[in-house]
C-alpha cells in the first residue's frame, strides 16, 4: 500500500522542468505542446483527485499547475480564435483551416475541462463566424438561383374556375418547358430519389444552358427565402411538391439519424401546409362562383375547367400517396363535390335531356381517364366518377333505344306489369299494336342500329368509350327483345298470328354481333 501511495504522490509532485518550459514556450501548433498539454491534463486530474484525500503533497504543486493551466489556455484561446477570425477573410475557403481544426480537438476538450468559461466563449464565436459566412453564402447562391427560375409564373387570377381566356402579350416571348397550372407534368420528378439526393442546381451554368426551372425545383436546391415565395405563390401543386420535398428530406435524415435540422423542416411545413389549403380553398370557391350562363359557347365536349380539375386531383392524389394527410383528402373531397355540381349547372344549359347526358358522359369518362392514369384506381375519387358515368351511361342507352325501338321498350314495359298483377287480358284488344310492333322491329333494327352507332360515334370524343356505349345499347336492345318474345308467348298474345313473324333470338344475337365496332 505504501508502494502505490508513493507512485500516486511521484506522479502529482514530480513537475518535469519540459513540462513547464514547453507549456511557456512552445508554439501550440507543435506536436510537443499537444504532448505536454496530455501531460498537464493528467496531473490536474490527478492532483483533483488527491484533493479528496486531503494529501498535502499535491496541495503544494496545486498552484503551480494552475498557473500552467492558465497560460495554457490562454494560449489555446487565442490560438482558436485566430483561426475562427481567419474564416471571415473574404474569397476565403474555409473548409481548409477547418479541417485542420481537427487536429487540435483536445484543446477545446481541454478548455471544457478546466475553463468552460472559455471554452463557451471559443464556441460561441465560431457559430457565430459560421452562421455569418453560411447566411452569405447562401444569400448569394439564392440570388442567382432565382435568375435562372421561370419569369412567368402562377398568379391570383390563375383558378380552376376563372375563364379560360390566355394572357397574350406580342412583346413577352413564349416560354418553353413550361407546365401548366394544373399540370404535375414532368414535375413529379423532383421527388424522386434520384433527384432529392442529386446534385444541386448550379446556377452559372444553368444560365450557359439556358435551362429555366420552377419555385418547387428552386426549393429542392435553396429553402432560404420559402417565405417570401410562399406567400406570393399561387400555384398549389407547386407548394405541395414543395412540402413532400421537406417529407421526403425529413425522412432521409431520420433514416441517417440528423435530427439536427428537425425543427427546420417543422418550421418550413408549417409555413407551406396553411398556404396550400388556402389555394386549394381558393380553387373551391372559384367553381363555386362560376356561372355556366356566363362561359360562352357551349357544346357537349368535355369542358375545359373539368379537364384541369381532373389533371389537377390526379396530380395531388399521385403525389400524396406516400405521405397521405388527411386534411388534403378533406379538401379534395370538397372540390370533387363543387365540381360534380358545376358539371350538372353546365348540363342544365342544354335544351334535350340526349345532349345532357352526352356532355356529363363525356365529362365524366375524360375524368376518369385522367385520374386512372395517374392516381390509384382505388382512390376514392375513380370510384365516385365510375359510378357516375355508368349511372349516366345507362340513362343514355335508354335515350339511345328510345327512336328506334322506344315503341317496343314501351309494350314490353307495360305488359310486364300487367302479367305482375295478373291482367294480361286488358292487351287482348291491341292486336294491330303488337303486329305494327312485330313487323316494325323486322323492318327497320339493322337501319336503326346504324343510325344508332352512327350517333354515337359523332358524339363522343372518346372512341373506346364510344365503343363500350354502342355495345351496350346492342345488349340491351337484345335483353328487350327477349323480353318481347317472354311477352309474346302470354296468354293472350300467344294465339296471335304474327308471333310466328319474331325474328330468332339467336339469329338476332348473330346479325347484332356484326353491326359492333371495332377499334
Amino acid at each position: 500500500n505504501r508502494t502505490v501511495i508513493c507512485l500516486s504522490a511521484n506522479h502529482c509532485i514530480k513537475e518535469p522542468p519540459s513540462l513547464t518550459s514547453t507549456i511557456l514556450e512552445t508554439p501550440v501548433t507543435e506536436q510537443a505542446f499537444l504532448e505536454q498539454l496530455h501531460e498537464l491534463n493528467n496531473k490536474i486530474n490527478a492532483v483533483k483527485e488527491q484533493a479528496f484525500r486531503e494529501t498535502t503533497a499535491c496541495a503544494d504543486v496545486a498552484d503551480v499547475l494552475d498557473k500552467l493551466k492558465a497560460k495554457a489556455v490562454a494560449k489555446i484561446r487565442e490560438f482558436i480564435l485566430q483561426k475562427v477570425y481567419s474564416f471571415r477573410k473574404p474569397m476565403t475557403n474555409y473548409q481548409i483551416p477547418q479541417n485542420a481544426l481537427l487536429k487540435y480537438r483536445f484543446f477545446y476538450q481541454f478548455l471544457l475541462g478546466h475553463e468552460r468559461a472559455v471554452a463557451k466563449e471559443v464556441r460561441d464565436e465560431y457559430m457565430e463566424t459560421m452562421s455569418k459566412i453560411y447566411l452569405s453564402y447562401f444569400k448569394s447562391y439564392t440570388s442567382r438561383l432565382m435568375k435562372v427560375q421561370y419569369e412567368e409564373v402562377a398568379e391570383k387570377d390563375d383558378l380552376m374556375g376563372v375563364e379560360d381566356t390566355a394572357k397574350k402579350d406580342i412583346l413577352v416571348p413564349s416560354l418553353r418547358n413550361r407546365n401548366t397550372v394544373f399540370t404535375l407534368g414532368n414535375r413529379g420528378s423532383v421527388i424522386g430519389a434520384a433527384e432529392l439526393e442529386g446534385p444541386i442546381i448550379v446556377p452559372h451554368s444553368a444560365q450557359k444552358s439556358d435551362v429555366r426551372v420552377s419555385g418547387w425545383a428552386l426549393h429542392s436546391s435553396s429553402s432560404k427565402h420559402m417565405n417570401a415565395y410562399v406567400s406570393d405563390c399561387y400555384d398549389s401543386i407547386a407548394i405541395f411538391l414543395c412540402i413532400h420535398i421537406v417529407l421526403r428530406f425529413k425522412a432521409i435524415m431520420a433514416k441517417r439519424n440528423v435530427p439536427a435540422i428537425d425543427k427546420y423542416w417543422d418550421t418550413l411545413l408549417e409555413m407551406l401546409w396553411p398556404r396550400f389549403e388556402h389555394i386549394l380553398e381558393l380553387n373551391i370557391q372559384s367553381i363555386q362562383n362560376t356561372d355556366p350562363q356566363k362561359l360562352g359557347f357551349l357544346d357537349t365536349r368535355p369542358h375545359y375547367i373539368t379537364r384541369r380539375y381532373a389533371e389537377f386531383s390526379s396530380a395531388i392524389v399521385s403525389i400524396n400517396q406516400t405521405f397521405p394527410h388527411d386534411r388534403t383528402l378533406t379538401l379534395l373531397g370538397q372540390l370533387q363535390t363543387e365540381v360534380e355540381n358545376f358539371v350538372l349547372r353546365v348540363a342544365a344549359e342544354f335544351s334535350s335531356r340526349k345532349e345532357q347526358l352526352i356532355f356529363l358522359i363525356n365529362n365524366y369518362d375524360m375524368m376518369l381517364g385522367v385520374l386512372m392514369e395517374r392516381a390509384v384506381e382505388e382512390s376514392k375519387e375513380v370510384e365516385g366518377f365510375q359510378q357516375l358515368l355508368n349511372a349516366r351511361t345507362q340513362e343514355f342507352i335508354e335515350e339511345l333505344l328510345a327512336p328506334g325501338f322506344g315503341g317496343m321498350i314501351a309494350f314490353v314495359k307495360e305488359a310486364e306489369a300487367l302479367a305482375e298483377r295478373g291482367q294480361m287480358e286488358r292487351l287482348r284488344g291491341d292486336e294491330a299494336r303488337v303486329t305494327q310492333l312485330v313487323r316494325g322491329f323486322a323492318a327497320t333494327w339493322k337501319s336503326a342500329v346504324e343510325a344508332l352507332s352512327q350517333d354515337v360515334m359523332r358524339s363522343f370524343t372518346n372512341f373506346k368509350n364510344g365503343t363500350t356505349i354502342i355495345q351496350g345499347a346492342l345488349t340491351q336492345l337484345i335483353q328487350y327483345y327477349h323480353r318481347f318474345h317472354k311477352v309474346m308467348a302470354l296468354a293472350p298474345l300467344k294465339a296471335l298470328p304474327v308471333r310466328s313473324e319474331l325474328i330468332n333470338i339467336h339469329h338476332l344475337m348473330v346479325e347484332v354481333k356484326k353491326h359492333k365496332p371495332n377499334f
